[in-house]
């Protein structure tokens, strides 16, 4: 298989660092670009924990990445983003390693509800699933990223943060939603939250770095067919094709995120992304002003405490 990271390419290189000995969750890794990235971690020799809501789909996408990787190292763990007794499980049941070298923070909801919903604690559920989990997880994961040296936190942000105005006053929609601005606003706030998390550690001196990725415009029609993981129809696979010179498979997706995660030269705060936005080997980018700003990240941080009822020092 085509393993996509190296020093900055003219083309796709064949040959990622070596990662054995690393452990790197992925959530959401039952499909997409989480189980692409997955995939090719586990192909480099990392041990894959796919963290990830449903048991049946997680169980199919273990069972993919151990047919097509000879010797792959994987599991699977129960976690539902916008459950806190799910998260709060998970993160210990990880804690108890005493080691993360990577956390790809993945899960996300692509496909927004036509009407706005609610989790059980009454936040609006792509905001919940997108932003606030992940915020959780990475709280009360934070001793172990801290205690693994060079251990890094990648957040998944999108095309949508050029492409939509951002709420920081109405982070719930509560006056107004549509699934786009829910789906749009909640990768803004990934952003956000990414690059003021680095701030945060650098402040700190911390050992931890925290870095962004978004996958371009990949799509399913263009994506290898495996069996449980992607299995897009005849049409699908037409349509897709028809928008051949502007989109990727996810497994090219999964790129930017697997460069992140893995390039010894990557630093906290980069932002990598497709070199020609919506597809293309992997390149450092430049984010857009409101996800840099800091005092838009300064508030939204505490927003996301009071939401969670968490409270994450990174020092």
């Amino acid at each position: 298989m085509t393993r996509p990271v190296g020093p900055l390419p003219d083309e796709v290189p064949d040959q990622l660092p070596g990662q054995t000995g690393k452990v790197v969750v992925v959530t959401g890794a039952n499909s997409g670009i989480g189980y692409f990235t997955s995939e090719q971690l586990a192909a480099a020799g990392a041990h894959v924990v796919l963290a990830c809501r449903s048991r049946e789909r997680g169980r199919a996408a273990l069972s993919a990445i151990r047919g097509r990787v000879a010797g792959a190292s994987v599991e699977l763990l129960d976690l539902d983003v916008t459950d806190p007794e799910s998260i709060r499980a998970a993160a210990d049941v990880l804690a108890a390693r005493r080691r993360l070298d990577a956390l790809v923070e993945n899960a996300g909801m692509v496909h927004p509800p036509a009407k706005r919903e609610t989790d059980a604690r009454g936040n609006e559920l792509v905001f919940s699933t997108n932003v606030l989990g992940h915020f959780s997880l990475t709280a009360l994961l934070y001793p172990t990223l801290a205690a693994t040296a060079g251990s890094r936190v990648v957040v998944l942000g999108s095309m949508a943060s050029r492409l939509s105005t951002f709420r920081i006053d109405d982070l719930q929609l509560v006056r107004g939603y549509t699934g786009w601005r829910a789906y749009a606003q909640s990768k803004i706030a990934v952003q956000v939250f990414g690059f003021e998390l680095d701030r945060r550690l650098r402040l700190a001196r911390s050992g931890v770095t925290s870095l962004v990725a978004h996958p371009g415009y990949s799509i399913s029609g263009r994506t290898p067919r495996i069996q449980g993981v992607n299995e897009p129809t005849r049409m699908t696979r037409f349509v897709d094709n028809l928008q051949a010179l502007g989109t990727q498979g996810k497994d090219r997706g999964a790129w930017p995120v697997v460069r992140a995660v893995t390039d010894p030269d990557a630093q906290g705060g980069d932002h990598w992304g497709p070199r020609y936005l919506t597809r293309g080997v992997p390149t450092r980018q430049r984010p857009t002003s409101t996800s840099r700003d800091p005092q838009v990240g300064s508030r939204l941080w505490s927003r996301l405490e009071e939401f969670t009822g968490m409270r994450f020092d990174v020092s």
